[in-house]
């Protein structure tokens, strides 16, 4: 079997063996911090003056992350006690040190606009036109995060009477008429992520992402030993650009959304905000093996490398178990191409075949092709069980290996607010200093090489 090399944090690692303040003027040299800036500063001449020095604050808050304080409170602790690490934040020497209240006011400016996700893309446009992101495969993921709170106790059961039995046997015609009526309206009624996936496709990535349930909830998954585990708290969804690294696409939810239903905001995300990069394969593990994924992936014209997870499905009669014919003694045909044009994928005949007695009877086909659109979920380029394919999915664990640099080393499994929308800010901040790191740290490499070969 082969070994896909990943890519490490070198790039990351480059800037931790830095002095602290070379350190963070490679950091905010690439990441500007000016419109978050605007956003929390007073928006009036009027009124009380300002004691308190935003731009700082907003530094010390990005710093944070990169130093992996654990809270606002030990940041504040610090700032007061290092007046080193006071002026790297930007703070001057006569300058007060913000309170936690002054933090948390932060926060609440911040939650009510997306400036940060909007400095996340542009940094990533930035890794485009450098050319650090050449090749667009995209591994999407989902992963738990646990509040700190402790889930609220079960209410009691109120006394209310109970619904009257339902009646036994067939519905009349006007009875089922009406019900089926009644079941339309209700279904239509329902909020976007409590609908099916592929309700999804026909809506706009703003309404998408503006509906997305956001308050801490139980989540449920099973665990390497196929037993369920229980969390209480949120879900980090990403999607990340396999070669690279960098955090192309990110969404929040509520513990108890299905990976599934946050796949299309992302791929939505995705074409909304780099319309002129093409994407090529998209790769995800069988949790997100539901059809309107695929129609999804299949109008943004990618291609569809997703694990098959069966549901009471019966074995498919005249194809083997990765959906490719096979002949009258049941040997599978081989995947030969894939026809851009028609989107065909071409099949020829089994290695048996050469010692085959029917080999030349009329019920021995030499070539078979399979158009792409005859099902999404069966048929992809390359086919499904072949090298390719599995090279192309190998490269899914991309995404495990961010998921686990945002836990590890920013901070994303430490969220320390109640509320879902606080929560997100942490969560937009842990992605955005991720990918800034990223990117300074891959110029800072590329600045030194270039040195290196003047020399």
């Amino acid at each position: 079997m082969s070994i896909l090399r990943q890519e490490s944090l070198l790039s990351i690692d480059v800037l931790y063996d830095l002095e602290p303040t070379q350190r963070y003027d490679e950091l905010f040299s690439t990441l500007t911090t000016g419109p978050i800036v605007l956003m929390v500063l007073k928006k009036s001449r009027l009124g009380r003056p300002v004691k308190l020095n935003y731009p700082a604050m907003i530094q010390s808050l990005i710093i944070r992350y990169v130093e992996r304080i654990s809270e606002v409170k030990l940041l504040v602790k610090r700032l007061k006690d290092d007046i080193q690490f006071k002026r790297d934040c930007g703070f001057g020497v006569a300058d007060a040190i913000p309170s936690e209240a002054s933090y948390s006011r932060m926060v609440s400016e911040i939650k009510a606009s997306s400036v940060l996700k909007d400095i996340n893309h542009q940094l990533v446009h930035e890794a485009i036109d450098d050319g650090y992101i050449s090749d667009f495969n995209v591994a999407i993921d989902a992963t738990h995060i646990e509040a700190k709170d402790k889930a609220p106790s079960k209410e009691k059961k109120d006394d209310t009477p109970k619904p009257e039995p339902k009646k036994r046997g067939r519905k009349n015609k006007e009875e089922q008429s009406a019900w089926l009526k009644e079941k339309e309206e209700f279904e239509a009624s329902l909020p976007v992520y409590k609908k099916k996936i592929e309700d999804q496709l026909d809506i706009p990535f703003d309404n998408l992402e503006d509906e997305i349930p956001l308050g801490p909830e139980w989540g449920i998954k099973k665990n390497s030993d196929g037993k369920n585990v229980f969390w209480y708290g949120f879900k980090g969804h990403i999607a990340v650009e396999t070669k690279s690294q960098f955090i192309l696409e990110s969404l929040m939810s509520s513990g108890n959304l299905n990976d599934g239903k946050a796949a299309i905001p992302l791929l939505k995300g995705i074409q909304t905000h780099f319309p002129h990069f093409q994407m090529k394969h998209v790769t995800m593990d069988a949790g997100y093996d539901y059809p309107a994924i695929y129609e999804q992936v299949h109008r943004m014209k990618g291609y569809s490398i997703i694990a098959y997870n069966k549901r009471n499905e019966p074995e498919p009669l005249g194809f083997d178990k990765h959906f490719a014919p096979t002949c009258v003694r049941e040997h599978s045909y081989r995947y030969d191409s894939f026809d851009k044009k028609y989107q065909t994928l071409k099949f020829t005949q089994p290695k048996e075949c050469g010692e085959c007695p029917l080999a030349h009877d009329s019920l021995c086909q030499k070539v078979f092709k399979i158009k792409m659109d005859t099902d999404l979920r069966k048929y992809s380029a390359p086919a499904r069980g072949t090298e390719s394919w599995k090279t192309i999915y190998k490269e899914r664990s991309s995404s495990e290996r961010v998921i686990a640099y945002l836990k590890e080393q920013f901070q994303l499994n430490n969220i320390r607010y109640r509320t879902g929308e606080r929560a997100k800010v942490h969560f937009d901040f842990t992605t955005l200093v991720y990918n800034a790191m990223k990117l300074a740290g891959l110029r800072l490499k590329t600045k030194r090489s270039q040195e290196q070969k003047a020399a």
